[in-house]
């Protein structure tokens, strides 16, 4: 897995094309009757991949990573992938937020993509922030809008 520095170049580095890339294995039970990667275990990697990103950012995010919930997710499939194609390579970043939600892109590949090729899958999933002892919404604060401005591509940062 890459994570970028924990100092202030995620706020200014415009180069990198994610927050976070996570390396993601594989497993046959991934695998369906087709020789490919079911659909619902896409989402299940995601999540791991999602998992590595939010556990790497540290206890000052603790407060915002546990209380988001995910309320919902999109994927667009533009090419198959296969156990051969281990470990998925998960790129992830903020696409956007608002006060009371944001949203993760992802773009997965294969662990040896081509050079310029498309990703095989687009995804993202939109995660609201909850006060985990009342089960309601709450409002993202300064702090926390910071952190995900830090963690979108050039176009969130502004």
């Amino acid at each position: 897995m890459t994570a970028t520095p924990p100092d202030e170049t995620r706020h200014t580095d415009t180069t990198r094309p994610y927050a976070f890339t996570a390396e993601v294995p594989v497993r046959w039970s991934d695998m369906d009757a087709f020789g490919h990667i079911n659909h619902a275990r896409i989402v299940t990697l995601m999540e791991e991949a999602r998992i590595q990103w939010l556990l790497s950012a540290g206890d000052e995010y603790a407060p915002l990573i546990t209380s988001a919930m995910i309320v919902h997710v999109d994927i667009r499939y533009r090419a198959q992938l296969r156990h051969e194609d281990s470990p998925l390579q998960v790129g992830m970043w903020i696409t956007r937020f608002r006060s009371v939600d944001f949203t993760i892109g992802y773009e997965i590949r294969p662990a040896a993509p081509e050079s310029g090729s498309s990703p095989a899958c687009v995804a993202s999933t939109q995660m609201a922030v909850v006060d985990v002892e009342k089960h309601t919404l709450r409002r993202l604060s300064d702090v926390e809008k910071g952190y995900l401005r830090a963690w979108g591509r050039p176009e969130i940062r502004r």
